[in-house]
């Protein structure tokens, strides 16, 4: 290449260079992880229903979960950034952020999970998507799809700082035996199987 191209592209060349930096700087803006403010929103729409989110403090409900985890990176509902191995979910209608007790219901085993995302949309009987690092946390990310209970908790503020850093919360133990058994029970002649 001549001496006169060459430098009769510099100018070119560094202007396609200062586009393509300008590019990688101005991506998506991401909220900080906090537990305020509190978004409840507007009802919203996927795939032909309609979804109308609201406070509802005595949530306790069966069906199913599922988890979620190649989305990393990217926005979550509540503006934050997904970490797939945060111990979060998403929810249709609980305000965001939320926070629910997940019991699985093959081993009775319980967490606590910040929920900061809409979803999982389909099937009505999926309640509740979980990330990777919530579906490990809980014993079921083997299973793709598992029974749970989930109820909306108010969780200490130690175990809500932990969440909101991407740590797990305390243990909690699991539940009884007849507890279980009960729950087990309720879930098969209202949900389906296990």
């Amino acid at each position: 290449m001549s001496v006169g191209l060459t430098r009769a592209l510099r100018p070119a060349f560094a202007l396609a260079l200062t586009c393509a930096l300008a590019a990688c700087g101005g991506g998506t803006k991401f909220r900080p992880v906090s537990d305020t403010p509190i978004r409840v929103g507007a009802p919203y729409k996927v795939r032909g229903q309609t979804y109308t989110p609201a406070a509802q403090p005595g949530y306790d409900v069966l069906g199913y979960a599922t988890w979620y985890g190649s989305e990393s990176g990217n926005q979550v509902a509540n503006g934050e950034r997904f970490q797939p191995k945060w111990i979060t979910g998403a929810h249709t209608t609980l305000p965001l952020p939320s926070y629910v007790e997940v019991t699985a219901l093959d081993t009775g085993r319980r967490i606590l999970v910040r929920v900061n995302d809409r979803g999982p949309f389909g099937e009505s009987a999926r309640i509740i998507d979980l990330s990777r690092g919530a579906a490990e946390a809980l014993g079921v990310r083997a299973k793709g799809k598992a029974a749970v209970r989930v109820r909306v908790v108010e969780p200490t503020e130690k175990d809500r700082a932990a969440l909101r850093k991407g740590k797990t919360a305390q243990d909690l133990p699991p539940i009884s035996g007849a507890t279980l058994a009960n729950l087990q029970s309720q879930f098969e002649s209202g949900v389906g199987t296990r």
